[in-house]
């Protein structure tokens, strides 16, 4: 029996005015700060945007703690500097244009991708799976692509916007697929096909750099991994390690298994449409063979489809119960949504969003 893979994850984050809960641009003073407590953030293309990066981990009990230490380093170099850190996939209020992060690359992708960029402030959570090379990558992609919208309905946390409700559980997600490489990769059956992919969007012009290829999961192109990109930024870090523990045990089933169906683009497209508009609080389709049926039923068929890997890891029993748990309390969509209709006041949003931030790190 092989080794299981090392797991890391990033996550990231919006900067907002305590107050008014409004975006700020103050990801360098953050950045700074973080550095003179010896912490290790990230900018992102606003300035309005933090990003943690962990550690590889072999144990999601020690993922968890270091998720924990990140998002309190986090919201702690954020009150040194007036602002507030919320783990939401997109701004509650926020006004018609973002400022760019002053980075050479960051302004090249603005200048030709005009409103698309400038109006970005999306917030998402990355889990990175090793690999041994990106032919087991394209293995777990291919494995993982049936599956994305279940793991998006899971951690949908981008229900208000602008001031109000968008009707969907991701606005995120709907807002993310305007850009042109973006949403579920294609079914590869080689490196040769990816690479020639790849390839003629940076002929076309569709993409700048292979950076730019945002398909939700992906050959990572800065570490030996797979890179699932799929998510929202879950509303807490329990939802977080979550995740990872699910993505983990499925690119370990893609390792032994040839029974991966290639679902059709159509039938993915309306998967992925009916998880950004009801998240967990509704019905999932099911890709393989189109059915409906309740969010809940999906998850256990994905369970049992990972069950030897779980229990390999020793997941199996967090994960059963981080599921029930999540599906009696809600995800950050849930939450944010009982916030907002209780008064309808923005405030309330804001401060439900930052207590799950910080839920259980402190």
């Amino acid at each position: 029996m092989e080794d299981p893979p090392t797991v890391g994850v990033e996550e990231e984050f919006l900067l907002v005015d305590p107050r008014t809960g409004a975006p700020v641009g103050r990801n360098a003073d953050v950045v700074r700060t973080a550095a003179d407590f010896g912490m290790d953030l990230q900018l992102e293309i606003m300035r309005c945007q933090v990003e943690t990066s962990t550690r590889v981990h072999t144990n999601t009990g020690d993922l968890l703690r270091e998720l924990r230490e990140l998002r309190r380093g986090a919201a702690a170099s954020a009150e040194k500097n007036d602002a507030l850190l919320l783990a939401a996939a997109v701004p509650p209020t926020l006004p018609d244009e973002l400022s760019i992060t002053a980075t050479p690359r960051y302004h090249r992708i603005a200048e030709n991708f005009g409103r698309v960029a400038r109006e970005q402030g999306l917030c998402g959570c990355h889990v990175h799976v090793a690999v041994p090379d990106r032919g087991a990558a394209l293995r777990v992609s291919n494995f993982l692509r049936p599956w994305l919208p279940l793991l998006l309905a899971l951690t949908a946390n981008s229900a208000i916007y602008r001031g109000g409700e968008t009707g969907y559980a991701s606005w995120r997600n709907i807002l993310w697929r305007r850009w042109p490489s973006a949403g579920p990769p294609p079914h590869f059956e080689s490196v040769h096909e990816f690479d020639t992919a790849v390839e003629s969007m940076l002929s076309l012009g569709i993409i700048l750099d292979r950076k730019m290829v945002y398909w939700d999961v992906r050959p990572s192109t800065t570490f030996p991994t797979v890179e699932v990109r799929v998510s929202d930024v879950p509303a807490t870090v329990e939802e977080t390690a979550l995740l990872a523990s699910l993505v983990r045990a499925s690119a370990m089933t893609a390792r032994t298994t040839d029974l991966v169906p290639v679902v059709a683009e159509d039938t993915l497209r309306a998967a992925y449409w009916k998880a950004a508009h009801e998240g967990i609080d509704g019905d999932a389709i099911d890709p393989v063979d189109g059915s409906t049926v309740p969010v809940e039923d999906l998850l256990t068929r994905l369970i049992d489809r990972i069950r030897p890997a779980l229990e390999q890891l020793g997941d199996l029993g967090f994960v059963v119960e981080g599921v029930a748990a999540l599906l009696a309390r809600g995800n950050g969509a849930r939450r944010q949504l009982n916030a907002f209709r209780a008064r309808g006041e923005l405030g309330d949003v804001v401060g439900e969003l930052a207590e799950a931030t910080t839920y259980s790190c402190r």
